[in-house]
């Protein structure tokens, strides 16, 4: 499993990943405006590869440009589906290239690409990526989607259910990136947790907190993914936010990550994140605590004073 950071990758890894196509490609997209992603797509259709893009039939004041994108990629020779109109709204935001699942916390557009955090995984996982394609071939067909038994958190199939469980495995801590955390079950049982001794970290927000969870505005950069890390071990990244209508009522894809090298990476940047985005005063409090224990672990300890 291979994880992008963003803003720091960039670009060059999603183009890079699209080159690396030699079968095949299919790309769902919700938002758009990256024209090296656009040229990549045409460039695989010239060697050979057989690309589709599923495009989503509405988003938010942006469908003019997603008609313009649909004609412009069929131009290319990419087959062109669009989403059916049964969800609230189709909010995913993968890639399949040949055997390996790209999941995407961040649409292909300059804001989030360049100006925002969010992350992506990919993963070669057999599992995962056949229940990716069952979900893509469902929703190109508009046909009903089956889940499989994988790591893959589909909404509104999957992710109350998988998500529910994640969160209640949490045994220390739960660090949060999610603009605002307000899906009643969810809040409840993240309370739950709390009370148990759970660590409770959210950077986004939360409505109707209480005093077992943190929480505090991502700064100085616009947030965009929604992760969930717990223990330090396992993570989940994906499209859909702790709301209610994104886990019942839209189209949303993530993945649970169960590779603890990627986890603990996906952890650091939440740890300097949290730091960064602390108010002055409390920045202040916590070097004053750090400061306090290096000087405790300079001290002898009492067996070593004994000595």
């Amino acid at each position: 499993m291979k994880l992008i950071v963003q803003p720091e990758s960039g670009v060059v890894p999603v183009v890079q990943a699209i080159r690396k196509a030699k079968k095949t490609l299919d790309v769902c997209i919700f938002r758009f405006d990256v024209a090296e992603i656009e040229r990549a797509m045409g460039a695989a259709v010239q060697r050979g590869v057989r690309v589709r893009a599923l495009i989503a039939h509405t988003n938010r004041g942006g469908e003019n440009h997603l008609r313009k994108l649909e004609q412009r990629l069929l131009a290319a020779g990419v087959t062109v589906s669009r989403t059916a109109d049964d969800l609230l709204r189709y909010h995913a935001k993968y890639m399949i290239a040949d055997d390996t699942l790209h999941l995407f916390g961040f649409n292909f557009t300059k804001l989030d690409i360049l100006k925002s955090r969010s992350f992506s995984v990919a993963t070669r996982d057999s599992k995962t990526v056949r229940d990716a394609i069952d979900l893509f071939e469902a929703d190109v067909s508009r046909q009903p989607y089956k889940a499989g038994k994988s790591h893959l958190v589909v909404s509104p199939d999957t992710s109350r259910e998988k998500l529910t469980e994640f969160i209640k495995g949490a045994k220390k801590e739960l660090a949060i990136y999610d603009v605002k955390v307000q899906d009643p079950l969810i809040v409840k049982l993240l309370k739950e947790r709390g009370a148990k001794g759970v660590r409770i970290r959210i950077l986004g927000a939360i409505k109707k907190g209480d005093d077992t969870t943190q929480a505090r505005p991502l700064k100085p950069m616009r947030l965009h993914v929604r992760c969930v890390i717990r223990d330090g071990t396992r993570a989940f990244v994906g499209s859909q936010s702790l709301r209610k209508e994104e886990l019942d009522s839209r189209r949303e894809v993530g993945v649970l990550i169960t590779n603890p090298s990627v986890t603990k990476k996906i952890q650091a940047v939440f740890e300097q994140d949290w730091t960064d985005s602390a108010p002055k005063d409390a920045k202040n409090d916590e070097l004053a605590v750090e400061s306090k224990d290096d000087k405790k672990s300079d001290q002898p300890a009492d067996d070593e004073k004994a000595s």
